[in-house]
C-alpha cells in the first residue's frame, strides 16, 4: 500500500470555503476571524485529518521505524485502565517486545478521529488496530491517508479486508458451548457486549447456530462493556426475571462475575443449578468464588502474525491473511459438577 501525500492546508481551505491564511489563523488562534468561522475550519481540519506539524509533514514521506497501536475497545470504553481487565495491557506489552525484536518501536495512540491528535500520529509507518468496529472510522481514516494497517480481529461487514489476525472465535464459541453440553447443560444464555466488533458478532452467530442444532430458543442479553460488574449484575437480574437457565456464557469476565453475584444473591447455586463461563479471562473471573471458567486469549501468537503481516505490507504492499490462532480454555469451578 503506497503512502498518501497527506492532507494539505489547501485542502482544508477549499473544503471550508476560506483562504489559506484564514485556515492558518483559525488553527493557530490568530487574526480576527469570527468564532463561527474558526469552529468551521477546525471541524473541517479534524474531518480531513489535517496534520499541521512541520516535522510530521517532513517525515510523512519516509520511514521512522515506528508503528502505532490503537485499542478500539478502550477507545469505546472511554477508560484506558479498566479495573481487572488485563488483556489489553498484555497485548500492548507483548506486541511492543516483539516489535523491538524486529527493529520497530510501538507508539500507543488514542482514537485518531478525536481531537487532539498526537502530532506524529500520521507519520507512523503503519498501524495495528485492536478490535476494530463495524464501519470503523479509524480504519477509514487510515485508508484515506494511505497509511498501511493490520487489525487484531476482522472488520465486520468487510469481506474484502484480509489483513487481520485473531483467535478463531467461532471455534472458541463452539468449544465453550460443547463444554457446557458435556456438563449437562442444554439451555444456554448469552450475555453479549454492545461493541460492534467481530468478537461479539462471531460469538453471537455461533451461539445462534448451536441453539438451532439443539432445538433451543436463543436468549441474548446485550450489556455495554463499560458497565462492568454492575452491568453483569443487571444482566443477571434480567436473566432471573425470564427464568433460571442451565448455563450462562458472558463475553467479558467482569460481566460474568456480576451475573454470578446476581444469581447467588437470588439463591441460585453455581455450578449446582447454573454453569457460568466467560469468553475472555480477567482478574474478576479468576478471583470470583467459585472461580469462573474462561478463555485465555493468545496475544503473543496474534502479535507475531500481525507484525509479520504489517512488515510485508510495508515492504511490498501485499500480505497473506487472514491468520487464525487458538485461545486456551481454562476450566474452573464455575462449570465443574462433581
Amino acid at each position: 500500500m503506497a503512502r498518501g501525500q497527506g492532507v494539505t492546508i489547501r485542502d482544508v481551505a477549499r473544503r471550508a470555503g476560506v483562504s489559506i491564511t484564514a485556515v492558518s489563523h483559525a488553527l493557530n488562534g490568530k487574526g480576527t476571524l469570527s468564532e463561527e468561522t474558526r469552529a468551521r475550519v477546525k471541524a473541517v481540519a479534524d474531518e480531513l485529518g489535517y496534520q499541521a506539524d512541520a516535522f510530521a509533514r517532513g517525515m510523512r514521506q519516509g520511514s521512522i521505524g515506528a508503528i502505532g497501536l490503537v485499542l478500539r475497545s478502550l477507545d469505546a470504553l472511554g477508560d484506558y485502565t479498566p479495573v481487572g481487565v488485563d488483556v489489553f495491557e498484555r497485548f500492548a506489552g507483548i506486541v511492543s517486545a516483539r516489535a523491538l525484536a524486529k527493529g520497530l518501536s510501538i507508539t500507543l495512540v488514542p482514537d485518531l478521529t478525536r481531537s487532539p491528535v498526537p502530532p506524529l500520529a500520521f507519520s507512523m509507518d503503519g498501524y495495528i488496530i485492536m478490535s476494530p468496529h463495524e464501519e470503523d472510522p479509524v480504519a477509514a481514516l487510515l485508508e484515506r491517508r494511505g497509511i498501511p494497517y493490520v487489525a487484531y480481529g476482522n472488520i465486520p461487514g468487510r469481506p474484502d479486508f484480509i489483513h487481520w489476525a485473531s483467535e478463531d472465535d467461532p471455534y472458541a464459541a463452539h468449544q465453550l458451548l460443547t463444554h457446557f453440553q458435556m456438563a449437562g447443560a442444554r439451555e444456554v444464555v448469552l450475555v453479549s457486549g454492545t461493541d460492534t466488533n467481530a468478537w461479539n458478532k462471531d460469538f453471537q452467530a455461533e451461539y445462534r447456530r448451536w441453539c438451532s442444532e439443539q432445538g433451543t430458543t436463543p436468549r441474548i442479553y446485550e450489556q455495554s462493556e463499560r458497565s462492568g460488574v454492575d452491568g453483569g449484575r443487571e444482566a443477571g437480574e434480567r436473566i432471573l426475571a425470564d427464568g433460571v437457565p442451565e448455563a450462562v456464557l458472558c463475553m467479558t469476565g467482569r460481566h460474568a462475575a456480576g451475573v454470578q453475584q446476581a444469581l447467588q444473591a437470588a439463591g441460585v447455586s453455581v455450578p449446582g443449578q447454573t454453569l457460568i463461563a466467560a469468553a475472555s479471562d480477567s482478574e474478576h473471573a479468576r478471583s470470583s468464588r467459585p472461580a469462573i471458567t474462561a478463555f485465555e486469549l493468545n496475544p503473543a501468537g496474534c502479535a507475531d502474525q500481525l507484525l509479520e503481516m504489517l512488515q510485508d505490507l510495508l515492504a511490498t504492499g501485499n500480505a497473506q491473511g487472514p491468520r487464525l490462532t487458538k485461545a486456551r480454555l481454562r476450566p474452573r469451578a464455575s462449570t465443574r459438577r462433581d
